[in-house]
């Protein structure tokens, strides 16, 4: 999958690393880039198409899928994180609607778009999926199960010649996270490495320094064996209608 010459949609785009992705698939030569927001706000290329888009409305995805049409590559990037303690159910609620039903809202709106030009999905998630962050965790709790449900898609959309893609950024410098007293990276470099793995095929993306620490690990591991394993299962089981995202 490349870039350049493909319709682009990045959702959570008006900030941040939604921002930075927008202008690094301009910078890749795209035909079209659809930055989807809550409020969209003109951009100065005019390859560039604001979508009104909070992927928690249903009524919103199902008008942006109407307005935008082809799609070639489906970037996932709306997100919320914010501190709590789990005790209250409110705030995983908010983690959930956003960041995993959410995410499967948009894919599952976009997928006929998607199987028509077999297209790419990018999950942009945070290795708070792999390993918790206790300060935060009902978005790693989200992000988690965002996780499995892109492993779940990859597998189920493949026989559509549909890509599915995971990024897996650590802390990256962003209003969400900025005023933590760690190391960060720039979504810039965020944004690039993550579609550098898209263009390479990479079904994890380890974008940043503190996640490529995982990287060989990860991809020679057992988790990751043990997911290709459980994807086989899916042809010995007998077929009951087409399987896949509806």
């Amino acid at each position: 999958m490349t870039i350049a010459d493909r319709a682009v949609l990045v959702t959570g785009a008006n900030r941040g690393l939604g921002r930075a992705l927008v202008e690094e698939a301009l910078q890749r030569g795209a035909k079209r880039v659809y930055a989807g927001m809550r409020t969209p706000s003109p951009h100065p290329d005019e390859r560039v198409t604001p979508v009104r888009l909070d992927v928690t409305s249903a009524a919103q995805i199902q008008a942006a899928v109407e307005s935008i049409g082809p799609l070639d590559v489906l970037i996932n990037n709306a997100g919320v994180s914010l501190p709590d303690d789990l005790t209250d159910p409110a705030a995983l609620d908010q983690h959930l609607a956003v960041n995993l039903f959410g995410t499967y809202g948009v894919t599952r709106a976009f997928l006929p778009a998607l199987t028509r030009s077999r297209g790419a999905i990018v999950n942009v998630l945070s290795l708070a999926a792999l390993a918790t962050v206790p300060i935060t965790p009902s978005y790693a709790i989200s992000k988690a199960a965002a996780f499995s449900l892109s492993q779940s898609l990859r597998v189920l959309l493949a026989g559509r010649g549909v890509t599915v893609h995971v990024a897996l950024p650590g802390p990256v410098d962003t209003d969400m996270i900025r005023d933590w007293d760690i190391p960060k990276t720039a979504p810039e470099s965020v944004a690039r490495a993550i579609l550098d793995g898209v263009q390479q095929g990479e079904e994890e993306i380890f974008p940043d320094p503190l996640s490529a620490q995982v990287a060989e690990s990860w991809r020679g591991g057992a988790v990751k064996a043990l997911e290709r394993q459980n994807a086989a299962l899916l042809q010995t089981v007998p077929a009951d209608g087409e399987r896949g995202v509806a």
